[in-house]
């Protein structure tokens, strides 16, 4: 079975959707603050995180943030709180969704299912995916990626779209195509995730000089990633 931790505070919601989470082969554990769930997290194995943004202790941006100071784990954010900023904020702390309350419980399903299916797309485009091109060393099975020797720190939605780049260099790519090839759901022009995702990336690759903004926004196109951009020096 799929193994979810969900940290909420909400004990009938979270055990409302273990039950209807059970029926889809997904095995639900729940931790109801945050300080016992990056404590879950540490000590046992999980495939995604359900993450809620209201907690009692310290919240899930601050939840997120120690989360990703050590691990790439999946994670897909649950708030009542929708709005535009609150996505955005989420995004950029390094979720790799935002699924806004209150949701249907099979839209649930079909976020988590878009994620893993992601994560096991992520290993085959690494396949193709020449080690040493432009100094960067991909391991694919640990879905990591190097660049002269220094690891990474991607989130698994960070991975996907640099294997995605490093396939297609010198070619746009248009946002429609790695929203549905990524996140795996039609594209809407009013969801800015794509972009935070894109910007982290950017932003990661930039900590080493030698690799500084590969990747190239067309206006009303999509991106480009540019080998003679990676290779400066």
């Amino acid at each position: 079975m799929i193994s979810v931790l969900i940290i909420d505070d909400d004990i009938e919601f979270c055990d409302m959707l273990r039950d209807y989470l059970a029926r889809h082969k997904i095995r639900l554990n729940a931790s109801h603050d945050g300080t016992s769930g990056l404590a879950e997290v540490r000590s046992h194995s999980y495939d995604l995180i359900l993450l809620d943004i209201m907690l009692p202790d310290i919240d899930g941006y601050e939840v997120l943030r120690r989360l990703r100071a050590s691990s790439s784990l999946s994670v897909l954010l649950l708030s009542t709180l929708g709005s535009e900023d609150d996505r955005i904020m989420g995004l950029d702390e390094g979720a790799d969704d935002y699924l806004p309350k209150p949701f249907n419980p099979r839209e649930l399903v079909s976020r988590i299912a878009a994620i893993l299916r992601r994560l096991d797309q992520a290993s085959a485009w690494s396949q193709s995916v020449a080690s040493g091109r432009s100094g960067l060393v991909i391991n694919r099975a640990a879905r990591e990626a190097y660049y002269r020797g220094n690891l990474l720190n991607l989130t698994d939605v960070e991975f996907s779209l640099l294997c995605i780049f490093l396939e297609s260099p010198g070619t746009v790519l248009g946002r429609e195509d790695l929203v549905r090839r990524v996140f795996q759901r039609p594209f809407n022009p009013l969801d800015r995730s794509l972009d935070m995702h894109i910007s982290r990336l950017r932003r990661k690759l930039a900590e080493f000089g030698a690799f500084a903004d590969p990747i190239k926004t067309i206006r009303s196109s999509g991106y480009l990633y540019s080998p003679q951009l990676a290779n400066r020096s």
